[in-house]
Formats: structure tokens, C-alpha cells, sequence
């Protein structure tokens, strides 16, 4: 990887998905991103082959394998474990990224371009919504599969369930999942299609870039959820 006779705004342009890293490292890639890439390295404290090392491994993971192609065969706790490891985790790490970056774009750009601050609207609604869900399935709703699933295992009667049957809380997760799912498709369509305008700067089309992995990954998420867990754990229940 040449990096060397590029300036940081140049890496970041082609090749969006560094800008977590200079993000993550205080490396200016937008007002201050006409700069060669050692010296820019300099600037914010941090060796080059350091910065070198992180960038590939962004680069390496979307050329990775999925890994979530499980099968309604897999262990609920197995499942759980990847989707709060894998898909939580990330939704919670970008929407912390992604806010001030959201906030700084629209403010610097929304009186050119007014469907930023219809992103910016429909962006806020998912943050709003998907933290507390997250926490919710992660307090209430996980741990109780994954104690139908123990209880399977040892032959037991199904656990007492607060809210009755498993059914009324997967009901309530897959109503708030639709409802995520319309966000997204709203921001996609105020995005127009995550293509920016011509005249983006590195920080927009940083943005842009962020919230079409968002929603991909969001999407197999979803999908594990709704699709795997959520019937598995009624058939445990309905078995036992």
C-alpha cells in the first residue's frame, strides 16, 4: 500500500473507509488534509507504520468472509454472543462515532444542502431508538433465551418469564425493528442513495460512507434476530 506519496486527503477520498482510523487517531483528513501522509502522521503524534497497520486491517475486513451465515441449528447462546459481540457492539461504537460527525457535517453544509438536516432528523430517531432496544434485549430478553435454552439442555421446565411468554417481547423487538428499518430507508432516500454532491469535502463523504456500512450491517443484524434467534427461542419454549 503506497500511503507515502499521498496526502491524507487524498487516502481518505479513495478510500473511505481509513477515515476511522485518522478519526480514531486525531489525523486531520478534511480542513487540514493537503498535507503528505508522514508528515501528517507527525502532526498527530502517532508513528506511520502504526497508522499503516490499522488501515489495512479496515481495508481487510469488508474483503472477509461474512460471518454470519449461522443456521436455525446454531446454539441461541452461541447466536447471542456473536450478535451482541458483532452487531451491538458496532451499532453502539459508530452511532457514537457517527453523531458529531453527523453534527459537524449539517452544520458546515446544511444551508447547501437542506437534505443534510432531513439525515440529520431521521439519523437522531435511530440513535434514539436503537440504544435503548440494544439494552433492552441485552437485559431482559437475551438472557431469559438463553435460559430456555440451559433448561432444555437439563431437561427442565421452562424458567418463569416476567412478561409471560417469549412471544410478547420478540413481538415488541420485531415491531421496533420494522421501525428501524423504515429509518433507515428514510435516510437512504434523503442521502440520495449515500452518493454525495460533487462539492463534498472528506468529511461528508466520510459521513455518507459511515452510514451505508451502518445500515448494511444493521441489515444482517435484523436479520439474525428475526429470522434465527427469535423462532428458536419460541420453539424452546413451545417444547418444553
Amino acid at each position: 500500500m503506497e500511503l507515502a506519496q499521498k496526502t491524507i486527503r487524498e487516502i481518505a477520498v479513495e478510500m473511505p473507509a481509513t477515515t476511522r482510523v485518522f478519526e480514531e487517531l486525531k489525523i486531520d483528513y478534511c480542513c487540514g488534509g493537503n498535507i503528505n501522509f508522514k508528515d501528517a502522521c507527525d502532526a498527530a503524534n502517532v508513528s506511520p507504520r502504526i497508522v499503516e497497520e490499522k488501515i489495512s486491517a479496515v481495508l481487510s475486513v469488508k474483503d472477509e468472509q461474512p460471518e454470519n451465515d449461522f443456521t436455525d441449528q446454531v446454539s441461541p447462546k452461541k447466536l447471542i454472543d456473536f450478535i451482541v459481540a458483532k452487531h451491538h457492539a458496532f451499532t453502539k461504537d459508530e452511532i457514537t462515532r457517527l453523531a458529531p460527525l453527523m453534527d459537524k457535517v449539517a452544520r458546515k453544509h446544511g444551508h447547501l444542502h437542506p437534505e443534510l438536516l432531513e439525515v440529520q432528523k431521521a439519523f437522531g430517531h435511530l440513535c434514539e431508538d436503537l440504544m435503548p432496544h440494544m439494552h433492552k434485549e441485552e437485559l431482559v430478553l437475551f438472557p431469559h433465551i438463553e435460559k430456555l435454552e440451559a433448561s432444555e439442555i437439563a431437561d427442565l421446565p421452562v424458567p418463569h418469564a416476567p412478561f409471560g411468554t417469549v412471544q410478547n417481547p420478540i413481538r415488541m423487538m420485531s415491531m421496533e425493528h420494522e421501525v428501524a428499518g423504515d429509518i433507515l430507508k428514510a435516510i437512504r432516500k434523503f442521502a440520495n442513495e449515500f452518493l454525495p454532491p460533487e462539492d463534498a469535502c472528506p468529511s461528508y463523504k466520510a459521513l455518507y460512507f459511515g452510514l451505508e456500512e451502518l445500515e448494511k450491517d444493521l441489515h444482517r443484524h435484523i436479520h439474525l434476530e428475526n429470522n434465527i434467534l427469535f423462532p428458536l427461542a419460541v420453539e424452546m419454549e413451545n417444547r418444553s
